[in-house]
């Protein structure tokens, strides 16, 4: 795998993770998000059970650092893992094995956790963790994808990049986000378009869905020519 980054918005509380890589289907191996619970990316060689069983202890309460601490002390192939982990306040926590392919490394702060593996060098996540710093006005989603074109730009994966992904969540089991590239000559060119497609067709479609608070949902709502709920917010970062 090559980068990722695993984010909260102070703004929203939406829980998301952006990532590039050489392989197809990063957003298949690499992104967890659960709203309430947090974001974890693993990558370099994955296990999908630090996500499975890590949301479930973030959503309890505990935090990134102690989740990891439990989870990685009972792998026995944690020198070739690499994971970042954010909860729903915003604590993170990252981890490098000893064994992750050169250059690898981790940046952390608030809100948010980086990591990269078979990088051309640590300018990679500098530049992913300056443009997700600097654009904090901006959409969760629309930081990540920042932050993935960023790595890229800087040179990223010393093999080139193939697959790329942002996936957020709101307040919602589902994803407000989904966006995946999964085999692209230029996968972080096609995720900016299919941002915007998802902007414009898709993010309207799941916004007029049935939510825990709302259970006919503003699509449904529409369709049965019933007045607007006074439930759904009407803002742009539900």
């Amino acid at each position: 795998m090559t980068f990722s980054i695993a984010a909260r918005c102070p703004r929203t509380g939406q829980l998301g993770v952006g990532a590039l890589t050489a392989r197809p289907a990063v957003g298949k191996l690499v992104a967890y998000v659960s709203a309430g619970g947090g974001a974890v990316a693993t990558q370099a060689t994955p296990n999908p059970f630090l996500a499975h069983d890590g949301l479930p202890l973030l959503a309890g309460g505990r935090s990134p650092g102690d989740v990891l601490a439990e989870l990685l002390a009972r792998d026995p192939g944690r020198e070739v893992r690499q994971v970042g982990m954010v909860d729903r306040e915003g604590r993170s926590y990252a981890y490098t094995g000893s064994r992750a392919v050169h250059w690898a490394g981790h940046r952390t702060g608030p809100g948010y956790a980086a990591q990269g593996n078979r990088l051309v060098g640590p300018e990679i996540l500098a530049e992913i963790v300056r443009v997700f710093e600097d654009s904090q006005d901006l959409d969760l989603a629309e930081r990540l994808v920042l932050a993935v074109e960023a790595g890229e730009g800087a040179g990223g994966d010393r093999h080139g990049a193939r697959s790329a992904t942002v996936t957020v969540v709101a307040d919602q089991p589902y994803p407000l986000w989904d966006v995946r590239v999964d085999d692209a000559e230029h996968p972080a060119r096609e995720l900016r378009r299919l941002h915007g497609v998802f902007q414009a067709e898709v993010v309207p479609t799941i916004r007029g869905l049935p939510t825990r608070d709302d259970p006919m949902g503003e699509a449904a709502r529409r369709a049965l020519g019933r007045p607007p709920s006074v439930l759904r917010s009407a803002g742009p970062d539900r």
